[in-house]
């Protein structure tokens, strides 16, 4: 089985990818993080670029939530870099591809039922395709490790998806 596939690149040889939550401080920083650590074992991340983002206002500039750093630090993660920014509209342009955190997020940056450029990230998790990572930001410890857990395992299935796009091209 090869797994869901991405669409097509709009530079030959280069993706962009981006990560969307609510509030850009838990889910799709961590998601953000992890996948570009994936790329760089997979020797891909000169050709990949990653972002997120979040649908909401109220966190831009901040730096990620202090439980979902916690979490990705002792998992051998560095999430020092992250600084929390809202979806604009033109990401839908700028972007080869846009994964959306949960259903919610997909519906508010989805311009249309058929936009082939706005996914779930869970789309490529072996276990639970295109389920909704749940928002671990009201709860305590244990669900921004649950969190890692599926970010992890969905980032493997994400970068096979991207690193097959990228040799079959566009």
């Amino acid at each position: 089985m090869t797994g869901p596939s991405l669409p097509p690149a709009r530079t030959e040889g280069r993706y962009r990818i981006a990560v969307v939550c609510l509030g850009n401080i838990c889910r799709s920083p961590m998601a953000d993080v992890v996948i570009q650590e994936r790329l760089a074992e997979a020797g891909l991340a000169d050709r990949v670029e990653v972002a997120s983002c979040g649908t909401g206002d109220w966190h831009i500039g901040h730096p990620m939530d202090r439980r979902a750093a916690a979490t990705l630090t002792a998992a051998g993660y560095d999430p020092t870099r992250h600084r929390a920014q809202q979806f604009a509209d033109t990401w839908l342009e700028e972007y080869d591809v846009l994964l959306a955190m949960d259903s919610q997020n997909h519906a508010d940056i989805s311009p249309g039922a058929e936009d082939e450029r706005v996914l779930m990230f869970r789309d490529f998790d072996p276990v639970e395709p295109g389920s909704d990572v749940p928002d671990p930001y009201y709860g305590g410890d244990s669900g921004f490790e649950e969190v890692l857990t599926m970010v992890e395992r969905t980032s493997a299935g994400i970068v096979e998806a991207l690193r097959r796009r990228l040799e079959d091209g566009p």
